[in-house]
């Protein structure tokens, strides 16, 4: 059977398991749960129970990984089936555990055993119902949505398959096409792959819901909330904390990128109403990145040179030669294809060992043998694959892989430094047991790569060859610091919102009939972004954004983008730097790695409060390390924006739209396939 396209974005995550969000989550069996696992044993203690439950776990845990590894890389109607029929699996020995557990409640047991059967309880980002039928019918739904997700396709002209574009397509359009209306029709063009869901997703919260009451929670947003080693009613008091730091400089960057806007495209199309910023023109499907809007925002034309995707092109030039090189005749057209293949995975090997040096450099260990033979570096010509970034952990022994489709450019470098940080926590970690083979939180794992990635300073890129040395200059400070600043600081309140949705959509405060307005009520809220036509409750505008239909928990990539931060504060000052901190890097300094490594061995083992205490010295998620780091940039802003009235008003953007025509059908049916494991990018 043909292997059908699917899901050319965000291939991780699957709803399954709460863990970090690039990293290994427990994947589902391929095989039938033996009934002794989901049968309480009457006469073991608490200890026991949990001895019991990590053999279970690790016994199972290779092949349970094994079937999603084969539903992402090798995509067909059969292995789709096959890791559908696995979460359920899953999902029921989860729950047994979980039952079980709950005689143990009140008991006399060792503080590990405690805080095993607490995770234990919230390994699930899906609480599934103890009903069967229900339960069944909750995978069903959950595949079925990613399915409709990853084969979502535009299609211009109904029935000419011609003009079908994939995420990817209009992806790219948005990225480089500064046309105003080719943007609108691309965004436009991918929301409408939603709306068919939007009667599942409705399923979906019910089902979920009742899983986590089965639970003793409230609703399936409580579970989310409960991960944090606090209340979960506290949780959102401590990231409108934290988000209360930093929105003063993302204020500062919305007003100039809004400046900047109505300069290139007039007034009345570069903003709307209410002084908001165009969803379609900012360069991003779901406006959570600004960096591919440089060429609009860029502060000083020529004032420096940081172009590492030219330096990886040229590479791979040069890849491509010596294996034409290889050829003693000339080749034919099948050579030239397989020429130009062989040249791209020697490129993207070379990327991830580059990675790979940095992380040596700490005195981290080499990435076993077997990394370099298993992973997916590239997309294969013979089949669909999940194609997103992610890093697994197959074996909770060493088996550890990265999966992408490579690409010599900026982007993907920097996204396998972050794919290789889950790979050395789980690594660093992989002498616990089974329950604590997690993130202090699920921002921990989000956090380790992109600590490095902020190290990744002009000094160091010149010193491994990729730029040359760059001029010591305010210009060439500013446009260095706006380049991490389209991509960090434009992203906080879009890590914020998406959950602020789900919360209240699981908790019935925001109902079906509502859950369009609401979503852009929030976006405006937190983005100062809003569609120029109205978007009404025809359209499913969450179900553009994968983590909906993928049920991947948001808010973790808000919390990593300040703990990232923190960490790389800390692990400077662990090196002995001295200087600003945007100038500093750890590359190479082995007492700043030995720390780092101490951190990232303990895992889900203790409170993720005493982790961060030993890495920072405290025990609170600060973001004073974020307004260190971009100082000079919110100066160099509030510069900019002088005279201008920044911020915006949220409540006008709704009244002003111009009404949308309702969704059209587009793109064939759809098969339902399986969620797939491990984490993701944002």
């Amino acid at each position: 059977m043909k292997p059908r396209q699917v899901l050319p974005v965000l291939a991780v995550a699957i709803a399954l398991l709460c863990l970090p969000a690039c990293k290994r989550e427990p994947s589902p069996a391929t095989g039938q749960v033996p009934r002794a696992t989901t049968v309480a044993r009457g006469n073991e203690s608490a200890d026991q129970f949990v001895a019991r439950v990590n053999a279970e776990f690790r016994n199972t845990y290779a092949e349970l990984s094994a079937a999603q590894w084969i539903s992402s890389t090798y995509i067909s109607d059969d292995s789709e089936l096959i890791a559908a029929k696995a979460n359920e699996r899953w999902l029921t020995q989860l729950n047994g555990w979980i039952e079980q557990a709950r005689q143990y409640e009140g008991q006399p047991m060792s503080a590990a055993t405690a805080r095993s059967i607490m995770l234990l309880k919230l390994m699930t980002a899906m609480p599934a119902p103890r009903d069967p039928q229900r339960l069944a019918e909750l995978t069903r739904i959950a595949s079925k949505m990613e399915g409709m997700y990853g084969a979502g396709k535009y299609c211009s002209k109904p029935g000419d398959a011609t003009s079908c574009k994939t995420l990817g397509d209009l992806e790219d359009i948005l990225r480089s096409n500064r046309d105003y209306d080719a943007q609108l029709d691309a965004w436009n063009g991918w929301h409408t792959i939603a709306p068919p869901m939007r009667k599942d997703y409705v399923r979906f919260v019910e089902l979920v819901n009742e899983g986590a009451k089965d639970m003793g929670f409230a609703d399936a947003g409580e579970v989310w909330r409960s991960g944090y080693d606090m209340p979960a009613q506290q949780i959102a008091a401590e990231t409108d904390r934290l988000w209360t730091q930093v929105k003063p400089l993302y204020e500062q960057l919305h007003c100039y990128a809004r400046t900047k806007l109505d300069a290139k495209y007039g007034k009345d199309r570069g903003e709307v109403a209410g002084r908001m910023l165009p969803a379609h023109l900012m360069g991003n499907m779901w406006q959570q990145d600004w960096s591919n809007l440089w060429d609009v925002l860029q502060p000083y034309p020529g004032a420096s040179s940081l172009d590492i995707t030219a330096a990886l092109q040229r590479q791979y030039q040069q890849n491509y030669t010596n294996e034409l090189a290889t050829h003693a005749t000339a080749p034919g057209p099948a050579d030239l294809v397989d020429i130009e293949r062989a040249a791209q995975l020697d490129s993207a090997r070379q990327m991830a060992s580059r990675a790979q040096d940095f992380y040596m450099s700490l005195g981290m260990p080499k990435l076993p043998a077997s990394y370099w033979t298993r992973s997916q570096f590239i997309k294969p010509r013979d089949r669909d694959v999940v194609c997103h970034a992610s890093a697994w952990d197959m074996n909770m022994a060493g088996d550890v892989r990265t999966k992408a489709c490579m690409k010599p450019d900026e982007e993907n470098f920097t996204t396998i430094y972050h794919e290789l940080g889950h790979v050395y926590y789980y690594m660093a970690y992989n002498k616990l047991t089974p329950i604590f083979q997690q993130g202090a939180h699920d921002g921990f794992h989000e956090a380790i790569g992109d600590t490095i990635v902020l190290s990744m300073t002009p000094g160091y890129l010149q010193s491994v060859g990729l730029v040359d040395a760059q001029p010591s200059s305010q210009e060439a400070l500013i446009n260095a610091q706006m380049r991490m600043a389209l991509t960090k600081v434009a992203f906080l309140p879009f890590g914020l919102m998406i959950d602020r949705w789900r919360w209240g959509v699981f908790d019935g405060s925001i109902k079906p009939d509502a859950y369009n307005s609401t979503w852009w009520s929030l976006k405006a809220k937190y983005q100062g972004v809003a569609p120029v036509q109205a978007r009404g409750e025809d359209f499913f505008d969450p179900g553009a954004k994968y983590h909906v239909p993928g049920n991947t928990p948001y808010t973790r990539y808000f919390l990593a983008n300040i703990l990232q931060f923190q960490f790389y504060k800390a692990l400077c000052d662990a090196s002995g730097y001295k200087g600003p901190l945007y100038a500093c890097s750890f590359y190479g300094n082995k007492a700043a790695g030995q720390k780092y490594e101490a951190m990232l061995s303990k895992g889900a083992s203790q409170p993720w409060q005493q982790t961060l205490k030993q890495l920072t010295g405290g025990e609170t998620m600060d973001a004073s390390a974020v307004l260190e780091y971009f100082a000079p940039l919110q100066d160099w802003l509030k510069q900019q924006n002088e005279g201008q009235t920044c911020g915006w008003d949220a409540s006008a953007a709704a009244n002003a739209a111009v009404p949308a025509a309702k969704p059209p059908v587009s793109g064939p049916p759809v098969t339902p396939r399986v969620p797939a494991p491990s984490l993701s990018a944002t």
